[in-house]
Order: structure tokens, then sequence, then C-alpha cells
């Protein structure tokens, strides 16, 4: 319930013993860093005719937030499906290693743990990806704006 104080005291009075949870109301926003990051891949999406998710990884890819992981070959299946399910953007890549028995599982972490200036990174290169195929995007000021407001919400997580 979203009221007054008077209101949920009314509310409550009139409901049988059980535990509730009361926190502050706020509003949230309309869009966020994040929002704004999937309504301009929807929009490449449109223009392109890609699914989103891969215009996604491909982005996660470009701006190259990953660590190099040395794993015995036998085990780098196993690895990369355990890394692909945190999420959409937990992607993986192999390379040869120097080391003999090894594969180099490139683990690239999706945006979800991309500090501000990833995740500035991030949306300035789907905003370009945008310009270059004549797709309308906010000003430089509203994303710097969205991105730091996305930096406190991710503060106040932490």
């Amino acid at each position: 319930m979203i009221g007054t104080k008077i209101e949920i005291k009314s509310w409550l009075d009139t409901q049988p013993d059980k535990e509730y949870e009361i926190k502050e109301h706020r509003q949230k926003r309309s869009l966020d860093a994040n929002g704004y990051l999937w309504v301009l891949i929807s929009k490449i999406q449109q223009v392109l005719n890609v699914p989103k998710e891969v215009i996604y990884k491909d982005v996660i890819r470009d701006i190259g937030v990953y660590e190099v992981v040395p794993i015995k070959n036998e085990a780098v299946n196993k690895f990369c499906e355990a890394w692909h399910k945190n999420g959409l953007g937990w992607i993986t890549e192999t390379t040869k290693s120097k080391l003999d028995g090894y594969t180099n599982v490139l683990a690239y972490y999706g945006s979800s743990e991309y500090d501000t200036k990833e995740m500035s990174r991030l949306i300035d290169e789907v905003v370009q990806e945008c310009r270059n195929l004549d797709i309308e995007t906010k000003s430089e000021e509203e994303i710097k704006s969205l991105i730091g407001a996305w930096k406190w919400e991710k503060n106040q997580l932490n």
C-alpha cells in the first residue's frame, strides 16, 4: 500500500495480525542508464534486423572488460557454461595458451559488474552506433546525467 502515515495506520488497524514491512515510497525514474542502453539497442535492432542479444554481446566484446583465465583443456566447456549462467553479457572466448594442456578463456563481465567509466564507454559505443545509423539519441548532458544517477544507485546497493 502507498499512502500517508494516517492512511496506512487506518488500514493496518483493519488488518488481521500479520507482520508487515514498511519502507519509504520513492518515485522510480522513468529511465536509467541501463534502461536507456536497452532502448538504444532495440532501435539498432529495428534498423539492422539483428537480435538484441547479439548486439549487446558484440558491444560487451568491443568494450573488452574481461579476465584471461588459463583452464585445463578438459574443464573449458564446464567453466564456460558456468560463466554464461551469470547473465546475458557474461560471455567467453577461447585462445591458445602457452601452457601445455591449457586453453586461455577470455571471460567477459556483463555490464552489471561495470564501474561508471566502463558503463560510460558501453553507452558511448552504443550511442555512436546509433548516430552512425542516423538513430536519434539523447544529448551528451542527458546521457551524463543518466550515468551519474546509475553510479549513485550502484553505490547505494554496495
